[in-house]
């Protein structure tokens, strides 16, 4: 099949189903006489693959490295379980920092709660002196601890 055909079974634009294969991550198809490539049902297979390691958010390096594991089923998996609980770990540190995130938006929504003008809005006030990095709301300074002013 042509990478038309390929890209549409594999639910993907051609430039990905092209960037995946100058990444590695897809075998290089034959050729017919005609020059064109000629892919078969392992590079949908592989594509597939491809597309469900990438929506569990893992990195091209990593789905490569599984790729190359699966294709030696007798290799030890201890490589692939490192990956998925490396990827766990980046996962639920984004969770952790989504929460704070969502705590932060919380109480900086409480800076103004009717409708007021621009000038009087509690929200710009407070993101306005963030800006001009004095204490805020939603960020708020620990007792004792001085700015890190990247200086020493």
């Amino acid at each position: 099949m042509r990478i038309g055909e390929l890209a549409h079974r594999a639910d993907l634009k051609v430039d990905t189903v092209r960037y995946y294969e100058k990444a590695g991550l897809l075998p290089l198809p034959p050729r017919r006489p005609n020059g064109y490539r000629d892919y078969g049902e392992h590079h949908v297979e592989c594509l597939a693959f491809v597309r469900h390691c990438r929506t569990l958010g893992m990195s091209l390096a990593d789905v490569k490295s599984l790729l190359e594991l699966a294709a030696h089923p007798d290799a030890d998996c201890t490589t692939v379980n490192r990956l998925i609980d490396d990827q766990l770990m980046h996962v639920q540190a984004r969770i952790a920092s989504l929460r704070t995130l969502e705590q932060q938006l919380l109480v900086l929504r409480t800076q103004c709660n009717s409708r007021k003008t621009a000038g009087e809005c509690g929200i710009l006030q407070e993101l306005v002196a963030a800006a001009q990095h004095e204490k805020c709301v939603c960020h708020p300074r620990e007792a004792g601890k001085e700015e890190d002013t990247g200086t020493r």
